[in-house]
């Protein structure tokens, strides 16, 4: 299929209220939790192949988010929450830190650990993004290892900016380097 006829079937597509990113993302969400993990990635997939995206399934996503110009390049990875009313631009990647590698356990049994011989440990690392929040196009947002990110209530991340700290409630995040702009107190 040429590039102009993939163009013209994505627009032909999207007039379908259940083909947009977000229905099929939050179909694929609703048919893991009800056990059916094959079908809930094979959406997964397609969603990807349709809309170039990547989000994952195990994310936990209120119903009314919002996936700007049609998700293209959106990666979310499975241990985000993200709140109400929410709007993610094109290409934001929203990921979380692996969790913190334990040293190797005792092998006097003869017993192995993971592959490399180093077992997980501590609280996974996630990203909590509450309502309202609105994040600019070719954002990073990136928990570090065993921590909690949390972006707040109201807050804005601008477009190109690398968020690895918390963001305030009502802040405005802008970079390279992130910093906060303005501060409202909730």
């Amino acid at each position: 299929m040429t590039h102009a006829r993939l163009q013209v079937f994505k627009r032909w597509l999207s007039r379908f209220w259940v083909f947009s990113p977000e229905r099929l993302w939050l179909t694929s969400i609703a048919l893991r939790k009800r056990g059916h993990w094959m079908l809930a990635f094979w959406l997964k997939q397609v969603n990807t192949l349709v809309y170039h995206n990547s989000l994952a399934p195990v994310a936990t996503v209120s119903p009314d988010i919002h996936l700007g110009h049609n998700s293209i390049g959106i990666v979310v990875t499975g241990s985000c929450e993200i709140g109400e009313r929410v709007k993610i631009w094109h290409n934001v990647t929203l990921s979380a830190g692996r969790r913190i590698r334990a040293a190797p356990p005792s092998t006097a049994s003869g017993e192995k650990g993971s592959a490399d011989g180093r077992a997980f440990s501590g609280p996974p690392s996630r990203i909590i993004i509450e309502d309202d929040v609105k994040i600019g196009a070719n954002a990073v947002v990136i928990a570090p290892r065993g921590r909690t990110l949390r972006i707040g209530r109201g807050a804005r991340i601008g477009a190109g900016t690398v968020v690895t700290e918390d963001v305030p409630a009502g802040g405005t995040m802008v970079g390279p380097p992130a910093r906060l702009l303005e501060h409202e107190d909730s």
